[in-house]
């Protein structure tokens, strides 16, 4: 005969913490620094891969999120790169030959600011001096000359002209650079009108003088052009050596002060070419008018053309950069090059170029989420490829499309030398290394975060010296003994376990400073344990909405939940529901109709399509159940129908297939179940209950509605024994099974449970066969019964009596 169960204990239903282990730990902080709680297996993984120094060994970090992820890896991060040398800084800086591909140069650190301001005050220097130095007397008087020269040739060669013109009565003027002719009678000039006076033979004939004359000054004039062509050559090459003899001093210091490196030499040589013809271009106010002379943004212009683009600069004996990037776009990883407008096209230069989080964070860290990365395409084959060639890639992939054919920039590639850090979900781990091979060998190592922390006297000793940090140095207050009990009671909660608390210590620090809200609306700065209590209720009212709306459908009978009486086929199952990132249980009336016929037993959830994949192969068990408990002796027939009543969403899960078969062996057996008692537990074929989760949940959303109906002292719970450990329920439920006003059974197999919700004993087989009236010997005469009847056997016997 199956003993009925007894319920469990108070001590059962939650874990037990010992306020005198909890205040010795409050007074005698742990003696060495935190920086974070458990998960040994990652901090393990973490410092394997920092201490791994070959390409490769890059880490995805494995966990949920309020695990402490990103405070474990920024602090391992940021302890072992004061032990590594200070990277150096990169910039870049024009290309004369090819602009369109800057020069990427790295020096050590510091000192590229410095070399920026050398550049700056170079040509702060050369503004000083030009156009200044053109106005030096002896550059003037060598411009006079050539001037000179010039002027003495082509004066000679009109004086020739002036001559041969006077000898034939014929006067040359010369007005605002213009050469003309104009007879003259007796030495004075005629005017027009004077000439028109002349007779037509003498008008005729200085028309041919006149004419000849003309021809005689192109014929002088006609090497013009090169005595002009010369002269403007001359004094090119004077306002060259003039500026050259200028700009010389001042990169003579540069050249010494930068000898030990050969890349600022190479383009200190490239700036004294090019600062010449800058220098006649942009600072020579004899070719520029006075109107255009304010347009000019010399030092602007100067900057643009010289001065070095520093991408990333550090101060000496600085740390390796831990860098995290919370919007990993490709430009902002890969860095980005800006345009500008000019007359309706883009222009850009070696200037616009600016860094992203793998210039920042080369020779350290970069830390990434890798959902984020994985959404684009483009920056995860990038980045695999700028791991793959130690480079730096930049070559965007939208330029083409965006910018057209407008002018744009191919900068040298810069090495690269980083340990990328990727912050990522299992399910998006095991993705990745399915479908990408290459993921495997770029991240070698594994940071695995726990779900749940082993609840041992020492890490309950570093939680409660973490909270006690929190709350003084974020917070300013302190706890009570019994608060911080509280906490950890929330965080085994969080864990659904006896022996276990949450990696979610995020949420205890959240809880810790909501509670301080209440704790100063009080007018205090010690936190107690109702303060705690108040936080919890706080955000549960805040989210309960829902909850409270399924409790008030129950309530006012439009969702039919029974709490006392019996029913045949009728029993309450228990469920929970996630929404958002709140979770409840709620209580469920699951039903089971049987009648003769070779239907099986029909998932009326699977039939409706509302039943999912688990749900379905749950019900499917209780064939396999039915068969191997009872039909070992004819064949199992029947037609059954099982549903969840006034459920409307999707079904997931096998935690009702115990309260199902339960409804089912009522409606085989007529034998009515305790409405009181609500149940869950996932089965096997066997007849074992196995554990589920949510279980407290569950408990709590049918002891809310007992409570709101009037607690009975007959109510309760049937859950899996494999759950006990799991269960950590608030006070109420505790001192409602104190006082014996509630229950809460655990049970191992279904037989258990059907002794406690029929409180009839279940039978033991024995010789092939139960007990006559027990539940087990019930069930296995009716179901030989529907057998004999749909298989016309019955007949058959009536015959024979006949």
């Amino acid at each position: 005969m199956t003993k009925k169960l007894l319920p469990l204990s108070v001590s059962a239903l939650a874990p037990t913490i010992s306020l005198n282990h909890v205040q010795t730990c409050m007074n005698n902080p742990y003696p060495e620094t935190l920086t974070f709680i458990g998960q040994q297996r990652a901090q393990s993984a973490l410092d394997f891969s920092l201490g791994m120094e070959l390409p490769g060994y890059n880490v995805y970090v494995m966990g949920e999120a309020a695990h402490g992820r990103f405070t474990l890896v920024k602090d391992k991060l940021q302890a072992h790169s004061k032990g590594r040398p200070t990277p150096n800084e990169w910039l870049y800086v024009n290309n004369y030959d090819d602009h369109r591909e800057p020069i990427a140069m790295f020096l050590q650190a510091g000192q590229s600011k410095q070399l920026a301001d050398d550049i700056d005050s170079f040509i702060d220097e050369v503004l000083d001096t030009f156009p200044a130095a053109f106005d030096n007397p002896a550059y003037q008087r060598k411009k006079k000359k050539i001037d000179r020269e010039f002027n003495d040739a082509y004066d000679s060669a009109i004086t020739a002209v002036e001559i041969a013109a006077l000898e034939q009565s014929v006067a040359l003027i010369e007005e605002k650079s213009v050469v003309g002719f104009a007879p003259l009678i007796d030495g004075k000039q005629l005017s027009d009108a004077e000439f028109a006076e002349l007779d037509d033979e003498l008008r005729e004939q200085f028309y041919e003088v006149i004419e000849k004359l003309e021809d005689a000054l192109i014929e002088a004039l006609i090497e013009l052009p090169r005595w002009k062509r010369e002269s403007s050559e001359k004094l090119r090459n004077l306002k060259k050596s003039t500026a050259e003899l200028a700009t010389k001093p001042l990169l003579k210091d540069l050249e010494h002060k930068y000898a030990a490196h050969i890349g600022v030499l190479r383009y200190l040589k490239d700036i004294r070419v090019e600062i010449i013809d800058a220098v006649l271009e942009w600072l020579d106010d004899e070719d520029v008018s006075d109107e255009n002379k304010e347009d000019f943004d010399r030092k602007g212009m100067l900057t643009d053309f010289f001065a070095p683009n520093i991408l990333v600069e550090f101060k000496e004996g600085d740390a390796a950069p831990v860098v995290y990037e919370p919007n990993p776009t490709f430009g902002n990883i890969f860095g980005k090059i800006e345009y500008a407008t000019s007359q309706g096209s883009l222009i850009t230069s070696y200037r616009s170029i600016q860094p992203g989080a793998l210039h920042r964070a080369n020779g350290g860290y970069l830390i990434m989420d890798a959902e984020k990365v994985m959404a684009n395409p483009q920056v995860w084959d990038g980045l695999k490829l700028s791991l793959k060639t130690h480079q730096i890639k930049n070559d965007l992939p939208y330029q083409d499309s965006a910018v057209g054919s407008s002018f744009t920039l191919r900068p040298q590639l810069i090495p690269l030398d980083v340990k990328i850090i990727l912050l990522g979900s299992r399910e998006l781990y095991y993705t990745i290394g399915e479908y990408d091979e290459e993921f495997a060998e770029l991240f070698r190592v594994l940071a695995d975060f726990d779900y749940y922390l082993p609840s041992s006297d020492k890490l309950q000793y570093q939680f409660i010296t973490k909270v006690i940090e929190y709350c003084e140095q974020t917070l300013k207050c302190s706890l009570t003994e019994s608060a911080m009990a509280r906490l950890l009671k929330f965080s085994y909660r969080q864990a659904e376990h006896h022996n276990k608390l949450s990696a979610r210590f995020a949420d205890v620090l959240e809880l810790v400073a909501e509670a301080s809200f209440y704790t100063k609306q009080d007018n205090l700065t010690l936190i107690d344990a109702h303060h705690i209590d108040e936080a919890i209720e706080g955000k549960q009212y805040r989210t309960g909405q829902i909850s409270e709306n399924m409790l008030s459908d129950i309530k006012e009978g439009h969702t039919l939940i029974a709490t006392d009486g019996h029913a045949v086929g009728k029993v309450n199952g228990l469920t929970v529901l996630h929404i958002g990132d709140t979770s409840f249980g709620t209580p469920a009336r699951i039903t089971a109709t049987v009648y003769a016929g070779a239907d099986g037993v029909i998932d009326v959830e699977r039939e409706a399509e509302l039943g999912k994949a688990i749900h379905s192969k749950g019900v499917m068990l209780l064939t396999g159940y039915l068969g191997n408990k009872y039909a070992q002796q004819f064949s199992l027939t029947l037609s059954a129908n099982i549903a969840i009543e006034q459920s409307y969403g999707y079904i997931d899960g096998d935690s009702a297939s115990l309260a199902e078969l339960c409804a089912l062996i009522s409606a085989i057996t007529s034998l009515p179940i305790s409405q009181s008692i609500a149940l869950t537990g996932s089965i096997n074929q066997h007849g074992d209950v196995q554990a589920i989760g949510g279980v407290n949940e569950k408990i709590e959303g049918f002891f809310k509605l007992c409570k709101m109906r009037g607690l009975t002292s007959a109510q309760g719970v049937i859950i899996p024994k494999s759950n006990q450990v799991n269960l950590v329920l608030d006070d109420e439920i505790l001192n409602a099974v104190e006082l014996g006003k509630f229950h809460i059974y655990a049970v191992e197999t279904v037989d258990q449970a059907l002794n406690l919700l029929m409180d009839i004993a279940a039978g033991e087989l024995s010789d092939g066969q139960y007990p006559e009236n027990s539940v087990n010997g019930i069930a296995l005469a009716r179901l030989s019964e529907i057998a004999d009847i749909v298989n016309g056997d019955n007949d058959e016997k009536e015959h024979e009596k006949e």
